[in-house]
């Protein structure tokens, strides 16, 4: 920092008179006083005891005006909640984001905290008041992102130096291979056969077009090309706080087109001829109460009824698994499925999907299986040949 800009930083005596004699508040016990100027010409102060404390914390603050860890102290005192309630207003999320949001940070224990008194211990003990509720290992993260994203958006803000985040450490998540659920053709099979008329299409939709709940439940009749072969996905339904039904863009604006089997038309078709005889293309292809679609609620419901006609265990979620699986299983390429999936990019579906492919072992052995296959079958054509 320049000496123009110190120039009324130091350390001097309080408490004494021009003339030396002691002042009336000499008492107080802090005699020594360091002050400085902020960045914006502002003078700070405090009373110390000694002079040697004084003139560390006043080296204290000129190193952090000089690498830029400088926090006014005003900002320092504002709390991580009311912090974040100005915040949180200035940003553009969408309804279950902001839910998400307040959820998390609304369960961190360190709310009252002031800034300038956050410590990674802090962060530390709400993780483990997280784990000890318990919570699952993938909420803990989810939860613990959102809480990082506030601290760091203070950060930015010069309301914190450091990310007292940076050293946290989460529940181990277990490995997709471990907890991902991936049903069987004959369960998936079975729930269609079982699941009400209605909502037997919803379910083919996330089998065998791997859309998601909100993405399958706002489906209007004119999306489905018939011809073509093709759904258009261009929206979602999502619940918003206080209950409302919102249709709103795909999550990760993921619009975009799946090409589909016969099979699934001809399931669809049937819906259509069965359940909506308007054939309106405008129509909700799964239409809820008054002129919203089917929603979370009600879709959970049915899915609920159908999973215990079926006698399965698993989610509606992991229909999409399966249909992953599938695509995987034909030897389609990464950019393929993340694009019938609707990910943001092919590393979203490789940290999901990975280990559904075949790694260099399996094409290693796969290879091997042939040439083996391909050496007892010329093997077999020589003697049917020699014994002619």
């Amino acid at each position: 920092m320049s000496q123009k800009r110190n120039r009324r930083s130091g350390v001097e005596d309080r408490w004494q008179k021009a003339d030396g004699s002691p002042t009336a508040v000499a008492g107080s016990g802090l005699r020594w006083r360091a002050r400085y100027v902020d960045s914006e010409s502002r003078e700070h102060a405090k009373g110390f005891r000694t002079k040697v404390a004084a003139a560390q914390w006043l080296n204290g603050v000129v190193a952090a005006q000089e690498t830029g860890n400088y926090i006014d102290p005003k900002l320092g005192k504002v709390t991580f909640h009311s912090y974040y309630q100005q915040w949180s207003k200035m940003q553009t999320w969408e309804s279950g984001t902001l839910k998400a949001m307040n959820l998390a940070v609304n369960s961190a224990s360190f709310g009252d905290v002031a800034f300038a008194d956050l410590k990674p211990s802090h962060i530390e003990a709400w993780v483990k008041w997280m784990r000890d509720k318990p919570l699952e290992a993938s909420t803990i993260k989810t939860r613990f992102n959102n809480v990082r994203a506030v601290i760091r958006a203070a950060i930015g803000d010069r309301f914190l130096a450091h990310d007292i985040s940076a050293k946290a450490t989460l529940p181990r998540r277990p490995k997709n291979a471990e907890a991902m659920k991936i049903p069987t053709p004959a369960e998936v099979g079975e729930l269609l056969r079982v699941a009400d008329d209605h909502f037997a299409a919803f379910v083919a939709l996330c089998g065998f077009a791997g859309m998601r709940l909100g993405e399958a439940a706002a489906l209007r009749v004119g999306d489905i090309k018939f011809l073509a072969k093709e759904i258009r996905i261009e929206r979602q339904v999502q619940r918003a706080n206080g209950g409302a039904v919102e249709i709103r863009p795909p999550k990760y604006g993921s619009v975009r087109t799946v090409y589909v089997p016969d099979e699934l038309l001809h399931v669809l078709s049937e819906h259509i001829r069965s359940n909506l005889p308007d054939n309106d293309p405008d129509q909700w292809m799964f239409p809820g109460q008054g002129e919203h679609p089917l929603h979370q609620n009600s879709v959970g419901y049915l899915w609920r009824k159908a999973r215990k006609a079926a006698g399965v265990d698993f989610v509606l979620h992991d229909l999409r698994h399966f249909y992953t699986s599938g695509l995987i299983n034909e030897n389609c390429d990464v950019v393929t499925v993340q694009r019938a999936l609707g990910h943001s990019s092919p590393s979203v579906t490789l940290n999901t999907y990975a280990h559904l492919w075949p790694n260099a072992n399996d094409r290693t052995r796969n290879a091997a299986g042939r040439l083996f296959q391909a050496a007892l079958s010329s093997a077999a054509d020589e003697l049917r040949t020699d014994s002619q």
